[in-house]
Formats: C-alpha cells, sequence, structure tokens
C-alpha cells in the first residue's frame, strides 16, 4: 500500500524570515492524522532568508538529520562543533540527554533551503554527539545512494535508530529499484522535480507513505530528487 501526501496538505506558516512546510503536526500546526510514520517524526522544508535563523534552542532524545538543498547553513552547538554546510552536505545530530545549538542562514543575500528530519532514537539518554558529511551529485544520479544507517554503512552518517535514509537524482526516463525487507515499511519525500512511485506520481513536496510493499520501482519523469526513508 502506497498513500500520498500532497505537498498542498501539509501544514504551512510564512513568519517573513522563514516559509516552512511540516509534512507532520510540528509547532503550531497539530493535525492527529499526521503525528508522523514509524519512528519518522519530522520533515520540515524550510526556506530561510539570507543572515536570518534559529537562535539557540535546545533538544533531546531525538534524532535529527539536516539535508541542506540550496544556501549556506552556519551551525553551532553546546558540543563546540561550528560549521558551515553547503548543498550536498548531510547533518546528524543526536539530541540524547540534551543539547543547544543554533542554525543560521550563513549567506547575506541568498535563501538557504534545508530539509531537518527528526527521528526517535531506539534507546533515550545517550550521549548527544555530531557529524555531517558531503554526498556529491554524482554519487545519487542514477542510483540509491545510502546517507544515513545505524551502521554508518558505505560511508553513511550513523544513526542511533533503526532507519535507512536514501538520496537518489533521477533524470527523465531513469529507474531505481528499492525491494524492503519483510515487515519493514518506507517513506518517500520528493525535495524537486517529479517522480513515479510505482505508478503513483509525486511532484517536489509531496510524500509518500509505503507498507507491504516488496518491490517499489522509482521512475525520473523530469530530473527528481528526493529521499528514500527504510523503516521498522
Amino acid at each position: 500500500m502506497i498513500r500520498k501526501r500532497p505537498a498542498n496538505e501539509r501544514g504551512h506558516a510564512d513568519h517573513g524570515w522563514l516559509d516552512t512546510w511540516h509534512t507532520f503536526s510540528f509547532a503550531d500546526y497539530h493535525d492527529p492524522t499526521h503525528m508522523g510514520f514509524r519512528t519518522l517524526r519530522v520533515i520540515n522544508d524550510d526556506i530561510v532568508k539570507a543572515g536570518q535563523g534559529f537562535g539557540m534552542h535546545g533538544h533531546r532524545d531525538m534524532e535529527i538529520i539536516t539535508y541542506l538543498v540550496q544556501g549556506e547553513l552556519e551551525h553551532r552547538d553546546s558540543l563546540g562543533t561550528g560549521s558551515v554546510l553547503y548543498p550536498g552536505e548531510v547533518q546528524r545530530m543526536s539530541a540524547g540527554r540534551g543539547v543547544m545549538h543554533s542554525e543560521f542562514n550563513h549567506s547575506p543575500d541568498t535563501d538557504l533551503r534545508l530539509l531537518q528530519i527528526w527521528l526517535r532514537p531506539a534507546r533515550e539518554g545517550i550521549d548527544p554527539g555530531y557529524e555531517d558529511k558531503y554526498f556529491p551529485d554524482e554519487e545519487k544520479r542514477g542510483r540509491l545512494r545510502l546517507i544515513v544507517d545505524p551502521d554508518g554503512a558505505e560511508g553513511a552518517l550513523r544513526i542511533h535508530t533503526d532507519a535507512r535514509l536514501h538520496a537518489s537524482i533521477l533524470g527523465p526516463g531513469q529507474v531505481v529499484v528499492h525491494e524492503p525487507a519483510p515487515g519493514r515499511h518506507a517513506w518517500v519525500q520528493v525535495v524537486r522535480g517529479r517522480l513515479d512511485v510505482s505508478g503513483l506520481e509525486l511532484a517536489a513536496g509531496d510524500g509518500a507513505a509505503v507498507s507491504d510493499e516488496s518491490r517499489l520501482v522509482f521512475t525520473g519523469l523530469d530530473e527528481a530528487e528526493f529521499l528514500l526513508f527504510d523503516l521498522n
């Protein structure tokens, strides 16, 4: 079964400095039918104006993935990490028993776009941690590139939950296949372009929940970038 989550049905807020779309309930957007999917709790598609951002704030007991789409992201946290990330870079922050961080648009004149993703950890109260890595587009074109994995397989970022995240870029007519193991579920999130998922068309911002499917066929309808979550 594949259930579409249309982009225009997501929660939306425009704060002037931040234009944000919420796939699942978040902040002032509450929808009891969209509280998350399996261990996936948050997908926020954020556009942050130049020089603006999120001041220092805290998290705990959440695995936080940031997927940078455009612009420059300046990150600082209470672990002593300070970095500027660019498109193609992915960040993993394990909040664990507690961490403070800030995220700002580092550019003085260009919008920043990122997807912030939260997943519930397998165990609470772990030591907080941070990791980031660059995954060039060439590694995503025409294939599913593993970018987050519990064991750090294939050079992926390591996460403290039973979830695997792939990124892919498909040109028109390009095809990749994913075969979930028995009992596994999936979430598809389209970053840009249009994508066919086993006969279901998805466009930028659309998502889809997948259960009880043994084979998923992804076909680019135009150049499409998407994320695929493999979940327990």
